[in-house]
């Protein structure tokens, strides 16, 4: 069996029950709402151009339109929002349904302002229509979105599995049993711990698909790695921290940092004989948490596929969108580093 199969094994449902609640948009994140007002907009201004006699009058109805369905989407959006949770326990069609629903509520109260300073959507017959189009656009929109999400589960998927994989390897475990048995005779307290260590690996890498995870355990997933490999490599293995606490509570996917400082280890440590050296660092910057993780690469280091950064660099877009950044790549005194920004 490889390694991928037994992973999912291991997990047993567990990917299908952290699959089925992704598959739920969520359209309180700002790209989601950036994408429903600019795609509400291109409609209703395209829809304006229809029964416009000249320029003047597509402008105008154009603008009528946006004064309704500006917020109307927006006050769609936040009740959409605020009922992820009751939509996600919903079916299909139930929460198309209720998308439509909102969206004709949402329309019909943008546009009592309109009836009450005398503009032309005032009337029975504009508002019918405007209440319609609400509707439909309310569950097209809210389709478009549980679309989206459907389209990027299966990198969510191959990402998970990738980082299930790399916390299985055989050569890491090997090494740690390894360790463990050398240490049994001599410290059996310290054999003890390192195997305490791994299964707290293990049961991370089990659970890395049923949600998100915090930095702070992030942190405390990397300490036990690099607290093992401190065992086998010692002093051949030197480890930098230098974290602000106060991030703990900072939202990341399921193992996120431990991969990288994984890459760190095999790339900048393990092929050299003279050792290296590995510095984590997190702070807070301009309303965003930075982790950078750098490393030592010597001459004798093999080339890395690049697996594990692509895999991390999906899973944040995923999570964050255009707000999450990450940069990797070699730079001055013979180092590589990984930078990566989140939200707080």
């Amino acid at each position: 069996m490889d390694t991928v199969t037994a992973s999912t094994t291991l997990l047993g449902d567990a990917p299908v029950a952290g699959l089925r609640r992704a598959s739920v948009p969520t359209p309180c994140e700002p790209g989601n709402i950036l994408r429903a007002l600019l795609g509400v907009q291109v409609i209703v201004t395209a829809g304006a151009a229809f029964g416009s006699g000249s320029l003047a009058a597509w402008l105008g109805h154009a603008a009528v339109g946006a004064a309704v369905s500006v917020p109307a989407t927006l006050a769609w959006l936040v009740v959409c929002c605020w009922a992820t949770g009751l939509l996600a326990r919903l079916p299909a069609v139930g929460r198309l349904a209720c998308a439509a629903a909102v969206g004709a509520a949402a329309t019909w109260a943008a546009c009592l302002p309109l009836r009450m300073i005398g503009l032309d959507a005032g009337d029975a017959t504009n508002v019918g229509a405007f209440v319609l189009a609400g509707t439909l656009l309310g569950a097209f929109i809210y389709h478009w979105l549980e679309l989206r999400v459907r389209a990027t589960l299966p990198a969510a998927t191959e990402a998970g599995l990738i980082e299930l994989q790399s916390r299985v390897q055989p050569h890491f475990l090997f090494n740690t049993l390894n360790t463990a048995i050398a240490l049994v005779r001599v410290d059996p307290n310290r054999a003890e711990e390192v195997l305490e260590n791994l299964s707290e690996l293990f049961r991370a890498a089990l659970g890395a698909l049923e949600g998100d995870s915090t930095l702070g355990e992030e942190i405390r997933l990397a300490r036990l790695y690099l607290d093992i490999e401190g065992m086998r490599f010692g002093k051949r293995l030197e480890v930098e921290w230098d974290v602000d606490d106060s991030l703990a509570h900072v939202r990341v996917p399921s193992l996120l940092l431990q991969p990288l400082v994984e890459n760190a280890v095999r790339h900048g440590v393990e092929p050299n004989d003279a050792g290296g050296r590995v510095q984590i660092r997190a702070r807070q910057r301009n309303g965003r948490a930075w982790v950078q993780v750098v490393n030592t690469v010597g001459a004798s280091a093999p080339p890395g596929h690049g697996i594990g950064l692509v895999s991390s660099r999906e899973r944040l877009r995923l999570m964050h969108d255009f707000r999450s950044e990450f940069q990797a790549g070699p730079i001055d005194g013979g180092r590589f580093r990984v930078r990566l920004a989140v939200p707080l």
